[in-house]
């Protein structure tokens, strides 16, 4: 059987109904037999179906998981940590399990715990809003995205071919990555400028304690810079708390850079301080233009 077969055919759960988790269901309905979504909430279950996200809604994750071809799992980190470990053994065998989570160590350790039955692949959708559940979720959010994957030593490439050609219906180019590094650039490109715009943000309310004028002469530069810190903080705080040594690590090298910064502004150092500059700006650039 082809992959495009196989996705046709599958009856697909999806737990979490938020915005990546209904996102996805918009793509796939109609593509596979079935799609189902597993929510928390007695009266998500009438919210999603009236979005249209899915074929079905159901509070009963046992059923639904027992039931499908694919399952994703589409909630926080620290959540999907425990679902794997509660829900990954009761797949049927064969079936796929594979997750949206934002870090992968974690993740990928606990997939290669299920028993042998379980295919397992982590994945992680490189895009998002700052808004976060059911009514923030649109058909179309992954078209262009990179979306990562990350193989277990036991993922073999059916799996891995099945679930590429999922991410490429959804509009997104799948990558291929270990855990381990994804981790280290993800914390580099996404977690440390969610620190950076809070950080920016926390000394701009320092400074409205002494002339809150600041809020008003703020445009789109600190608009800009500062958007991902209105992200949602608890899916935030469970990134970072497994991708701690990352962070740290990323943190470290961005204050090495930012003091370097200022010791050449502080020295005077005209010259070397417009190189650094025009470098940083090229490299900018450059990715913009990619």
């Amino acid at each position: 059987m082809s992959e495009s077969e196989t996705l046709q055919q599958a009856e697909i759960a999806i737990v979490g109904m938020g915005l990546m988790g209904a996102s996805l269901g918009y793509d796939l309905r109609g593509s596979c037999r079935r799609v189902v979504g597993v929510v928390r909430r007695p009266e998500a279950v009438s919210e999603t179906l009236a979005s249209g996200c899915v074929d079905d809604a159901t509070l009963d994750a046992v059923a639904a998981i027992s039931a499908a071809d694919i399952v994703v799992l589409a909630t926080p980190v620290r959540t999907i940590l425990r679902q794997i470990a509660q829900w990954g053994p009761l797949l049927k065998p064969g079936a796929i399990l594979v997750d949206m989570g934002s870090t992968k160590t974690a993740i990928c350790r606990a997939m290669e715990a299920l028993p042998e039955h379980v295919r397992a692949i982590g994945g992680h959708p490189m895009c998002g809003k700052e808004q976060a559940g059911l009514a923030a979720a649109e058909p179309g959010l992954y078209r262009n995205a990179t979306f990562v994957l990350c193989p277990l030593a036991r993922t073999d490439d059916e799996t891995l071919q099945v679930v590429q050609h999922l991410v490429r219906h959804i509009g997104a180019r799948p990558l291929v990555l270990d855990p381990e590094r994804h981790d280290r650039l993800v914390a580099a490109i996404s977690h440390l400028p969610y620190l950076a715009a809070c950080s920016l943000v926390h000394h701009v309310m320092t400074v409205a304690e002494d002339d809150p004028t600041v809020w008003d002469v703020a445009a789109s530069g600190f608009r800009d810079s500062s958007r991902v810190a209105a992200s949602d903080v608890r899916m935030l705080m469970d990134i970072l708390m497994t991708n701690r040594q990352a962070v740290l690590a990323a943190i470290d090298n961005y204050e090495r850079s930012l003091a370097h910064l200022r010791t050449l502004l502080e020295q005077e150092q005209e010259p070397e301080l417009r190189d650094s500059l025009e470098q940083i700006a090229q490299a900018r650039r450059l990715w913009r233009r990619a």
